[in-house]
């Protein structure tokens, strides 16, 4: 096993003991501070590897799913905004990590232009948790989550941090800690974290690579600094968390690549969205019929539709983001072109799949005062993870695609 990754997995077992022996702190009547917690990428059978033992002591003393299903398409953007939001993609219009808007001409939507994810009208169509929370009277702060440094609606967390990639883990923790850590009056009722290591090295090495499993388990370390720093603190009875991840990751290869040219002539589409699990396309002036003709229709590891044909089940294809045409490849396989050469290697792994494919399935482990003991819940997706944070704040439901029944067993009320 690899060196770094056996120092990492003494440090997280060394914290995981500390957490499960330490005695509990006395049941106390305080407002408790909902954590959420993203770690990118962490497909769901990613817990039993047993390389993060501090998050499955958290799953095994607390509330687990056996999976986090994601909204199409799985990417990161869109199910973040999900997560906090309770509506789908479609209707909340983060309909891809990459986007355009003919109402914004100019601008294109993506990580790199800070300027332009800071416009709000990319996010006003809808409402975050922490702006519902903030205008209810509750203090919020977020560690990086998508949207969290935009004014929407009028409205940011009351303390937000920049993203910064390269912020190492423990200082992240430690942000969070000394959120916590503020008088009651001043904590945070909701609070975000985030880690995106192992995204990161799941597109770079692929999912089952050991280099995977190292950021498993450093991010399970991370999380072993916070446990034991909320029981220092005796914040046991005063926090509870949910740690979630946006969608899985699928292996790819070069071996699995499907060039779009072989079935359209690159000069008969403008090509909007290469995702490599999806593409979005328009025809170009004059070529609709030939276009519709070479694409319309199941290929060979890929399909393609008109935008409001796509399935049902995908809850996708009506907001005007999404270009005219739309073209998912089977779960591994990549779509290429070469108008659009790709600058990364194909072999590694990708997401953006339909979420019902068991490598895009993500994570979900609730644990905390509010929250039953040793529970495992059925699959479900992750626009229920949004009422039952609004439950867990005393505010009141909204109209979303999630229901807050579908996680009544988990709570301990």
């Amino acid at each position: 096993m690899n060196a770094k990754l056996l120092v990492a997995l003494f440090a997280s077992l060394v914290l995981a003991a500390c957490a499960t022996v330490a005695p509990p702190t006395p049941p106390a009547e305080q407002p408790r501070t909902v954590l959420l917690i993203s770690i990118d990428g962490f497909r769901a059978d990613y817990l039993d590897r047993g390389v993060t033992p501090v998050l499955k002591g958290l799953a095994q003393q607390g509330v687990r799913a056996q999976a986090l299903k994601p909204s199409f398409p799985s990417v990161t953007f869109p199910n973040h905004y999900t997560i906090v939001t309770g509506l789908r993609p479609d209707r909340h219009g983060i309909v891809n990590n990459y986007m355009t808007d003919d109402t914004i001409p100019g601008a294109v939507f993506k990580l790199s232009a800070r300027d332009v994810l800071a416009d709000p009208r990319w996010w006003n169509g809808a409402e975050p948790i922490w702006v519902t929370a903030e205008k209810a009277g509750l203090k919020t702060a977020t560690l990086f989550w998508p949207g969290s440094e935009t004014e929407i609606r009028g409205q940011r967390p009351g303390e937000w941090v920049a993203y910064d990639e390269k912020l190492p883990h423990p200082d992240r923790v430690d942000r969070v800690l000394g959120w916590l850590e503020k008088p009651v009056d001043a904590r945070p009722r909701f609070a975000t974290l985030y880690f995106s290591s192992v995204d990161t090295d799941g597109h770079k090495f692929g999912p089952d690579s050991p280099e995977v499993n190292l950021a498993l388990a450093d991010v399970d370390v991370a999380l072993g600094r916070l446990m034991d720093g909320i029981r220092i603190r005796k914040l046991e009875n005063a926090v509870d968390l949910i740690i979630v991840s946006d969608h899985g990751m699928a292996a790819t290869s070069a071996d699995r690549a499907i060039d779009l040219d072989k079935f359209v002539d690159p000069k008969a589409v403008r090509l909007d969205w290469l995702s490599r699990a999806f593409v979005g396309l328009a025809a170009m002036p004059g070529q609709d019929a030939v276009v519709d003709r070479s694409l319309l229709k199941r290929h060979d590891k890929f399909e393609c539709w008109r935008k409001e044909k796509i399935p049902a089940r995908f809850h996708f294809g009506t907001h005007s983001r999404i270009p005219p045409i739309f073209c998912l490849a089977d779960s591994g396989w990549v779509i290429v072109s070469s108008s659009r050469p790709d600058k990364y290697p194909l072999s590694g792994g990708t997401h953006g799949y339909d979420g019902d494919a068991k490598d895009m399935e993500g994570l979900f482990v609730a644990s905390g005062p509010s929250f039953r003991k040793g529970v495992t819940l059925p699959a479900f997706d992750n626009t229920h993870v949004h009422p039952l944070m609004l439950n867990l704040l005393g505010l009141p439901p909204m109209a979303s695609d999630g229901d807050i029944r579908v996680l009544k067993d988990a709570l301990a009320r």
